[in-house]
């Protein structure tokens, strides 16, 4: 038997250090080449519709669109039914003549098996369909993956004057940044802006020197406008057991024409009657439909999505390039809804610092159970193997699935579910570890040989790391295959922790003793020092 281990640990050392590097190198390669990402857009068994006309268009235009829009969704497979509101933009929560909302139910999770009831084929499908309509824009856009934060998917970018400028610099620069955004690939076609700066709007000119010589209050002269081209709220009354309330206008036929103003007159000082136009005439004009205020500052919000085989992250890294190239100084940039928690994700604790601190927190734990120092190196080491795994197994499906669906149906990213498991692999391949490490140290400190000790537990308990590891990827298996709702959550952290366990229990135990055998030597251990194993006590 050999009893001096230090001229194969040599090679044993050297072996181990560069599998370890190719590793956790490789790791990191691979890495770059999976998507990153925040959350994924899911199946959430409903999707929302926008529909937007020419400015200043009808409410009666807006409704024949609506039909129109109605029918397509009726003979689109996958669709159950949808409500439709007239008159409201979801997106900036805003009510107008020409907008309208679609709430689009789909069929139940397990009545779309095939592909073209599929969420995002469903998707792809209407606003195909719906790019041909000529009476105005539509088009569909997921939920927001967090129910009430923000009112859609994709990303939400804000535009910001910061300079106090009006209102056409801010939509000339708003026009020049969507024209080049709209050229990067990350971006999908369809970039859509809430900010509409040329809405026909009537402005009344009121002539203040004629309504001061006709002695008339001029007060008077805005409240008869309102009461009658408008409505005025007068008050209450209760009848029939129930509050009803009264508004003073004129009958629509007098009031459907800016030209009727001279039909309604005001009362000067000397209680003659005076026509209204002989004091006050309308003018048309263009203005922006409503102003938004962001962080104080006029803003305008931009809407879009990434382009197919683009992750989120990717998509708001071109925006911010293509801020950088095109807009002044004045100007600066933000965003809302769930762009806005990604963007705090990103600016936050990084997430290979979080992954390093549970790394120290296991090593930690794992010091304080065996009371060595050295013994956590021998478990820990082996994580590389996991993390290549978990990134090589997303790659790879991604991969796969790119060559038998389209882009857009391809959402295996590095997001916050495969970040999950890779810390849940700390976890589980320090378990699979210990169980070699554990019985190894035990048995030489026995006064077995270094290399003979690690060789023998490694032989000894292989059968049981196989049954506790092979049954624990097995019962991920479901999250893999998963289906329905907040099916992509799963099967990316199923992906990346059964990648990570596969590999890190086929290679990663002939690598484990080995790792065992070189920290230990570095260590300076030698065959009765004491671990693991307790002294017996005097006088046994």
């Amino acid at each position: 038997m050999r009893t001096d281990d230090s001229n194969p640990i040599r090679p044993i050392g050297r072996y181990t250090r560069v599998t370890l590097a190719v590793a956790g190198i490789g790791a990191v390669l691979i890495s770059q080449h999976v998507p990153s990402s925040f959350l994924p857009v899911e199946d959430q068994g409903y999707l929302f519709m926008h529909l937007q006309l020419p400015t200043g268009a009808s409410i009666e235009r807006t409704e024949a669109a609506a039909e129109k829009v109605e029918q397509v969704l009726a003979h689109t497979p996958g669709v159950k039914y949808t409500t439709s509101v007239l008159g409201f933009s979801l997106l900036n929560q805003v009510a107008t003549t020409y907008t309208g909302f679609f709430f689009v139910t789909l069929d139940a999770w397990g009545d779309r098996h095939s592909r073209e009831t599929q969420y995002q084929e469903i998707v792809q499908q209407l606003n195909r369909n719906l790019a041909r309509m000529p009476d105005g824009l539509a088009f569909g856009f997921p939920p927001p993956a967090i129910l009430g934060v923000g009112t859609s998917g994709g990303f939400t970018f804000v535009l910001e004057d910061r300079g106090g400028k009006d209102v056409s610099f801010l939509a000339e620069n708003v026009q020049k940044f969507i024209a080049a955004a709209s050229k990067r690939p990350e971006i999908a076609p369809g970039l859509l802006s809430t900010f509409l700066p040329s809405v026909p709007q009537q402005f009344l000119s009121v002539d203040r020197e004629k309504v001061l010589k006709q002695g008339v209050p001029l007060n008077d002269v805005y409240r008869t406008v309102q009461a009658y081209m408008g409505g005025l709220f007068v008050n209450y009354f209760n009848r029939f057991g129930r509050q009803w309330q009264v508004y003073l206008e004129a009958e629509g036929d007098y009031r459907a024409n800016l030209d009727h103003i001279g039909q309604f007159y005001v009362r000067n000082s000397r209680g003659a009657m005076v026509p209204l136009s002989a004091l006050a005439h309308f003018e048309t004009r263009y203005g922006p439909e409503f102003t938004m205020r962001y962080n104080l500052y006029r803003s305008a919000q931009i809407i879009g999505s990434a382009a197919p085989g683009f992750s989120s992250a990717q998509a708001m890294k071109a925006l911010e390039e293509t801020f950088d190239r095109t807009m002044p100084r004045e100007m600066g940039y933000d965003y809302l809804g769930m762009s806005f928690q990604e963007k705090q994700s990103q600016q936050g604790i990084p997430s290979w610092a979080i992954f390093t601190a549970s790394l120290v927190f296991v090593f930690l734990i794992l010091a304080a159970l065996y009371e060595s120092w050295s013994l956590p190196f021998s478990v820990l080491l082996s994580t590389p193997m996991a993390v290549f795994g978990a990134f090589a197994a997303l790659w790879l499906r991604r991969w796969a699935t790119g060559l038998y669906l389209p882009a857009y149906s391809v959402a295996i990213e590095n997001d916050v579910y495969s970040q999950i498991g890779l810390v849940m692999l700390i976890g589980l391949a320090a378990k699979n570890s210990i169980l070699i490490v554990a019985f190894a140290k035990a048995e030489y400190e026995k006064g077995k040989p270094l290399i003979e000790a690690a060789l023998g537990a490694a032989s000894l308990r292989l059968r049981p790391l196989l049954m506790t590891s092979f049954a624990f990827i097995l019962g991920c298996v479901p999250l893999w295959t998963a289906s329905g709702a907040g099916a992509i959550a799963r099967q990316v952290m199923g992906t990346a922790v059964i990648g990570g366990m596969l590999i890190e229990t086929l290679i990663g135990r002939f690598l484990i003793p080995a790792i065992f055998v070189v920290v230990e030597k570095l260590s300076g251990a030698t065959s009765s020092a004491v671990g693991l194993t307790p002294s017996p006590a005097e006088g046994d």
